[in-house]
């Protein structure tokens, strides 16, 4: 299917390398698949593995690790640090010498060999900076087509549920496109970009990293970028779980205020989403009123403005 679209052409620089950084914690169930099926199917490019072991206990678990350990193109990293998502990539991407690195959850499981190399091929062109994956879930459902600003107050992922087949505005699903962030689940970007904006922020210690990386990234002057024929599946939150503690619901409220505080203006302003639609609830549904609400603000900050020149003037 994916396959099937069309896609311009680009040669892979030569001698690029890439390396995969995959944090994990125990879940030997998911790390496997997710190690295992980048091994059995990636073509294409030279690459290696830095597994980021924070803190696994279980026998199984680090049995694999040891068993990973054998193998040339991997490197386990053993991190005890309490989990922040951030800090865990900044610090295994400060030890890697390649030329592009692809943040990857280790809940993912590659199905199509040509991914790396597709990823690789964009992060390489010196004007893109992100470049993000089409995710499905584990029952074929879209789950990320890039990520969409200031829906649900933050951001949220474009056509979330939607059948793997579906178009989107006017063909817009099957295209590649420039977004203004794509998810860190499976991120590509230039070590050179990811060293210029400093990498994650280890304040967002779990949520929005990748929204605040690539918003950072786009003001750098780089484009990022969706691809609709490089795809695989995501267990959502699988390793992590979901913000059903007192301790989590706080974090990811801290989270969001400091990504309000920080972008208020970008949140609301998508150039990828059109002023028409809503921001609350699914995206892409019309909202009218927002796009009016929109233009009564930009007017009064105009009145507000002439006010000010008035009085200026009047001073003077």
């Amino acid at each position: 299917m994916e396959s099937e679209l069309p896609r311009p052409t680009y040669e892979l620089p030569k001698d690029v390398r890439c390396d995969i950084i995959i944090p994990t914690r125990d879940r030997l169930e998911l790390l496997s698949v997710c190690v295992d099926s980048i091994l059995a199917l990636t073509t294409g490019v030279d690459y290696g593995i830095v597994v980021v072991d924070n803190g696994s206990v279980e026998a199984g678990t680090l049995a694999y690790l040891d068993h990973l350990r054998e193998d040339g193109r991997i490197r386990v990293i053993r991190d005890e640090s309490p989990f922040n998502y951030s800090a865990l990539n900044n610090r295994a991407v400060a030890t890697s010498t390649a030329d592009v690195v692809v943040l990857l959850n280790n809940d993912i499981e590659i199905a199509d060999g040509a991914w790396l190399r597709e990823l690789a091929v964009h992060a390489c062109r010196s004007e893109i900076g992100a470049v993000g994956a089409k995710l499905l879930y584990p029952d074929g459902s879209l789950q990320h087509a890039g990520v969409i600003l200031g829906v649900e107050g933050v951001a949220a992922h474009a056509y979330p549920g939607f059948p793997r087949s579906h178009t989107g505005q006017f063909g817009r699903a099957l295209a590649a496109q420039r977004m203004s962030a794509v998810t860190a689940a499976c991120l590509a970007v230039r070590r050179s970009v990811f060293d210029e904006v400093g990498g994650l922020d280890p304040d967002l210690a779990v949520a929005f990293n990748d929204v605040d990386f690539c918003l950072r990234v786009g003001e750098a002057g780089y484009r990022n970028l969706w691809l609709p024929w490089v795809w695989m599946y995501h267990h959502e939150s699988a390793s992590r779980g979901h913000e059903d503690s007192p301790e989590k619901r706080a974090r990811f409220a801290g989270e969001v205020e400091l990504m309000k505080a920080r972008w208020a203006d970008v949140l609301v302003s998508d150039p990828a989403y059109n002023p028409n639609l809503s921001l609350f609830g699914r995206a892409f549904s019309i909202d009218p009123a927002r796009a009016a609400a929109s233009a009564a603000r930009a007017s009064t900050q105009v009145d507000r403005c002439n006010e000010c020149k008035a009085e200026s003037d009047t001073a003077a």
